[in-house]
């Protein structure tokens, strides 16, 4: 009886770990909400590893991408207007979007553009305790994308340190657009 009980408490303490991951709900963090977003994951180390696996969404040009965020999510958390006058920015660090998310009320993932609307695909960054969870949460983040009927219409700024030129990069009147530009008013790269 004593052996029978043990083994049941063995299963019971053992079940959490083997649980399968149900579904991903993708909480997005909003721009007011980063820095309570930073607090609670600052201790986090975020990784790449368990995002590689290629997806119908790699060989989208980043524009049609963000047009899919823009539908499902409405505004990024932040884009390069919120980084540019900070004291460690860097010209390097010029990114055109970055959406970050809490899947499923305890996993942060941060999904970015990593050369404005000149490249294709997603940069992702997930936690790195839940490295085994980060191929199914991609997955689904992609098809969730990937099931936006409509695209949201959005009007970005992105800075190509390579060419030394600003861009207005937009969906409006279902048409993608990258236009040159000056530098925008406040924004400047020393």
């Amino acid at each position: 009886m004593t052996a029978g009980v043990a083994f049941i408490l063995l299963s019971l303490t053992a079940l959490p770990a083997n649980a399968q991951f149900e579904a991903a709900e993708f909480e997005k963090i909003t721009k007011e909400n980063r820095a309570q977003f930073e607090r609670e994951t600052r201790n986090i180390s975020l990784t790449g590893q368990g995002l590689y696996e290629d997806t119908k969404l790699d060989d989208r040009q980043t524009n049609e991408i963000r047009a899919r965020l823009q539908a499902l999510f409405g505004d990024p958390t932040q884009t390069l207007e919120d980084l540019i006058n900070k004291d460690n920015f860097r010209p390097g660090k010029a990114i055109q979007f970055e959406y970050w998310f809490m899947v499923n009320d305890s996993i942060p993932l941060m999904v970015l553009d990593w050369n404005g609307p000149f490249g294709s695909g997603l940069t992702y960054g997930g936690a790195s305790k839940y490295i085994d969870l980060m191929p199914q949460i991609k997955r689904e983040f992609v098809e969730k994308l990937m099931s936006v009927e409509e695209l949201g219409e959005y009007k970005d700024y992105f800075y190509s340190p390579e060419k030394d030129q600003w861009y207005i990069v937009k969906y409006e009147d279902g048409k993608f657009r990258n236009e040159e530009i000056d530098s925008p008013a406040g924004m400047s790269i020393d």
